[in-house]
């Protein structure tokens, strides 16, 4: 039987750390010193367990830490089962697919450009897959396009869900006009849960300057990095 595969956070990142942490330690076995230029560096095997236990984290956090960050998520959401629901940069459809099999009425889209640096296999075609091994296919919908230049109608959705995606954006008017765009597409009375490990600061005062009720929490125990989750809601 197929089974799920949400893949790996920022592959790259993972991928260079853990070389690079390696290649230290094994440097570590044969010198106790480096030159660089007239710069000498010792006890390097440091740094080099630092970058492989980073690797390590980030690699704990994409296989058992996201699923119940995920769950926490859905659970702020407080979904009743009839709502119209948006993941923004769905990726291979982690909040999507928990969303959508508490929606026996309702209906969940997904967004995103699937970036390869962003997540392993990050493929439209990967995340239709995990959608109809979950057995939610005919309650989703898929869509390409940036958080930045949605085209839904005003408020849409009850719900909009992100995880990870707002930091990929690189310009701060471009992520500012992603959060206008999650303001846009929010029904009145609607929520926003968003998560990211940096700029959440920034995204709370976005919606708190639209209107919207804005709480932040902080995680730690089961993300890595640390991560917070900015919840807004629309005025009714």
């Amino acid at each position: 039987m197929a089974k799920v595969d949400y893949g790996i956070d920022a592959p790259g990142v993972v991928r260079n750390l853990a070389l690079c942490g390696a290649a230290l330690l094994i440097v570590r076995v044969f010198t106790a010193t480096i030159r660089i230029g007239p710069v000498i560096i010792t006890h390097f095997e440091w740094p080099g367990a630092a970058l492989l236990c980073t690797a390590g984290l980030m690699l704990l956090y994409s296989k058992v830490g996201k699923m119940r960050h995920r769950d926490r998520m859905i659970s702020m959401a407080a979904l009743k089962g009839n709502e119209e629901v948006l993941d923004v940069g769905t990726g291979r459809g982690l909040l999507l697919i928990a969303a959508a099999k508490k929606l026996p009425a309702g209906r969940a889209v997904g967004i995103d450009i699937w970036k390869a640096s962003d997540l392993s296999e990050n493929l439209r075609e990967r995340t239709q897959k995990n959608l109809a091994i979950e057995g939610v296919a005919d309650r989703c919908e898929l869509i390409d396009a940036p958080a930045e230049k949605m085209q839904f109608q005003d408020g849409r959705f009850n719900v909009v869900l992100s995880n990870m995606c707002l930091h990929n954006i690189p310009h701060n008017e471009e992520r500012r006009k992603a959060c206008m765009e999650i303001v846009r597409v929010l029904k009145p009375g609607g929520i926003a849960v968003i998560s990211d490990y940096k700029n959440t600061g920034s995204y709370a005062h976005i919606f708190k300057e639209a209107g919207l009720a804005v709480s932040r929490k902080f995680y730690l125990a089961d993300t890595f990095f640390p991560v917070s989750i900015v919840c807004a809601r629309k005025p009714a």
